[in-house]
């Protein structure tokens, strides 16, 4: 515990250290090295096969590592992983809504599940209709909404489990452009309240809204920093050039 709370103070939101992940022959993640403090936000970028799920998924518990360590807010993902998992929650690519459900009884279904009592399911119920402008739509079922408003409520879903440390992953995928300059401005909302690990195929995005970018590549890290330093190291205009600089000659698996 003390070592626990020693981290914590460190104000890191995650701290990865010698992190790995091996199916059968396959090495999906070699020896992680990784600091995100707390409250920022994070784009982990990479092609398909890059790494980037697995770790996700190592950090919040749902596949255990083969070696090395991560803290989650101090708290150590193999040793503490109850606590862990009450840090974290994600907003998976797939928007994970109920489709017969309205906007209102999705938020409160998952109020429901993390045993939140009435007085509270309503407050932050409110809130999150508030946070994201889905008042107009609160009481529509989620099949009917369209793509921004899903990805919307998918956020909101997550959110409303107030967790420490949120994962974005594909946040804007499909839809248009507008919805995704609107999402964009609420995420960006969120920016030093909670630690926050976007991925993301567009490279506009991570260059609009993280503070630091970690690119990965065939399981190892490749190059960590700003988006304007990572411009600046490759010589390049913008992000996307500099990102295929970094992993141009990488062979992936898909």
């Amino acid at each position: 515990m003390r070592e626990a709370e020693g981290r914590a103070e460190m104000k890191y939101g995650i701290e990865i250290k010698g992190l790995r992940k091996e199916f059968g022959s396959k090495v999906a993640v070699k020896a992680l090295d990784l600091r995100i403090p707390e409250g920022s936000l994070y784009a982990l970028l990479g092609v398909n096969g890059a790494g980037k799920t697995t770790t996700i998924r190592m950090l919040t518990g749902l596949t255990k590592p083969t070696g090395g360590q991560a803290y989650v807010m101090g708290h150590s993902i193999s040793s503490e992983l109850d606590e862990v998992k009450k840090l974290v929650n994600i907003s998976p690519q797939e928007t994970s809504v109920a489709p017969n459900l309205t906007v209102r009884e999705n938020l409160e279904f998952i109020a429901g599940i993390y045993g939140f009592d009435k007085a509270k399911t309503v407050e932050k119920v409110r809130e999150m209709l508030a946070q994201f402008s889905m008042e107009e739509v609160e009481h529509q079922k989620a099949k009917t909404l369209s793509g921004g408003w899903q990805r919307k409520l998918n956020i909101a879903m997550a959110l409303i489990t107030e967790p420490k440390v949120l994962f974005l992953d594909e946040p804007t995928l499909g839809i248009d452009v507008l919805a995704r300059r609107e999402l964009w401005r609420k995420i960006e909302a969120l920016k030093g309240k909670i630690t926050i690990v976007l991925t993301t195929h567009y490279m506009e995005e991570a260059e609009s809204l993280a503070d630091e970018i970690a690119i990965m590549a065939k399981g190892e890290l490749m190059a960590v920093g700003s988006p304007k330093e990572l411009m600046r190291r490759t010589e390049s205009d913008c992000l996307e050039d500099a990102f295929v600089k970094i992993v141009e000659g990488v062979s992936y698996e898909e």
